[in-house]
């Protein structure tokens, strides 16, 4: 995803809006909301996310002991605004070693949550059970709100998915025993509602999940 646009369902290249498209193509997934290019994790960063997106940007908060914002990444451009945001944090996993978390939410359809799931489908919906119980709730912008374990991704990641504020929420954990951390309940606040408290997340080094699930 570094230095150039690309596409949030596969990662590949996408071509720009021009004489015959008005939107930006990729050459396996037709219309799609470009992946912007992925910066160094900063304040300033994560501001310029957080004014342009039409999605919630989910973190936790306050993030748990030891853990750190470790990127963002954005889907969408100047016309259609953001469609997709993904949060990634990293620290000390329930089990030991690191863990890694990545917070995604987006519109229907866009794929960026499926692609960090490793699902090749847009949504989590075929992969969800919800008849029955969810096996983790989150209080996403103080509401209470179900995720649902996501069968099919691969063996090293724990993902869940649900709905907050009209969206999807994905929660996707490496590694798997890592998922252990959604059980927690934790507190997911919405950016774009933090104010000047944004200022006070502690950054750590990019994650290269961002760039390459």
């Amino acid at each position: 995803m570094k230095g150039e646009p690309s596409c949030p369902k596969c990662g590949g290249r996408v071509r720009a809006p021009g004489l015959f498209a008005d939107s930006w193509q990729c050459d396996v997934h037709g219309a799609v909301y470009p992946v912007q290019p992925v910066v160094p994790p900063s304040v300033e960063a994560l501001g310029v996310v957080v004014g342009r997106t039409q999605v919630p940007v989910w973190m936790p908060w306050p993030l748990p002991v030891g853990w750190l914002f470790t990127g963002v990444a954005c889907a969408g451009d100047d016309r259609s605004g953001g469609r997709a945001t993904a949060v990634a944090c990293s620290g000390p996993g329930p089990l030991g070693g690191m863990g890694e978390l990545i917070l995604v939410a987006e519109e229907l359809g866009v794929g960026l949550g499926a692609r960090y799931a490793g699902l090749d489908a847009p949504d989590p919906g075929p992969y969800l059970d919800v008849e029955k119980p969810p096996q983790a709730k989150v209080l996403a912008a103080g509401r209470p709100t179900p995720l649902w374990l996501v069968a099919g991704t691969p063996d090293d990641r724990a993902v869940f998915a649900g709905e907050a504020l009209g969206m999807w929420l994905w929660a996707v954990v490496w590694p798997e025993q890592s998922g252990l951390l959604m059980y927690d309940e934790l507190v997911l606040a919405d950016l774009r509602d933090a104010g000047a408290e944004v200022e006070l997340v502690p950054c750590g080094a990019l994650s290269p999940r961002l760039l390459e699930p």
